[in-house]
């Protein structure tokens, strides 16, 4: 018996359907492993992964995602400085930056809004479509020079 589907497919989300590029920075190798994994099962393709400032740097620049994702808490370093260094440097290109953290949001709300990112995730609810939500909500589009899907 071959197993078949009646009705049309669900709706797939746009991270799905484009590959959004992705660039993640934490200090944290297990976080690194787990959320690539996640990502990349969600449709999005994760570019490079960084653990420190000067790996992000470098890698904004060469890689120019789409998204970067940066932990609150980069060991002695703070994300929301590399967040400003991101955006400051014009060699780095690193799309639309998202803060992540296992804590909660209310605890860094004011940062967060002093801040050049366009949102937060928490680290435990990271998923393509908690990106895609975010990205929507700032309305202007995903990658450089395109806009969402339908």
């Amino acid at each position: 018996m071959v197993a078949s589907r009646n009705g049309p497919a669900p709706p797939r989300s746009y991270p799905d359907l484009v590959g959004l590029r992705c660039l993640i920075v934490d200090d944290n190798r297990g976080f690194l492993r787990a959320a690539r994994a996640v990502l990349e099962q969600e449709g999005m393709r994760v570019v490079g992964i960084a653990s420190t400032c000067a790996e992000a740097v470098q890698f904004a620049a060469e890689l120019h995602p789409d998204v970067t994702l940066l932990d609150i808490d980069l060991g002695g370093d703070s994300g929301f400085d590399l967040a400003r260094q991101l955006v400051d440097d014009p060699r780095a290109d690193p799309g639309h930056l998202i803060m992540v953290s296992a804590y909660s949001e209310d605890e860094f709300l004011d940062l967060i809004e002093a801040s050049p990112v366009i949102g937060f995730v928490r680290k435990s609810a990271l998923s393509a479509e908690a990106i895609d939500q975010l990205l929507r909500a700032v309305g202007d589009g995903y990658r450089r020079g395109e806009t969402p899907g339908p």
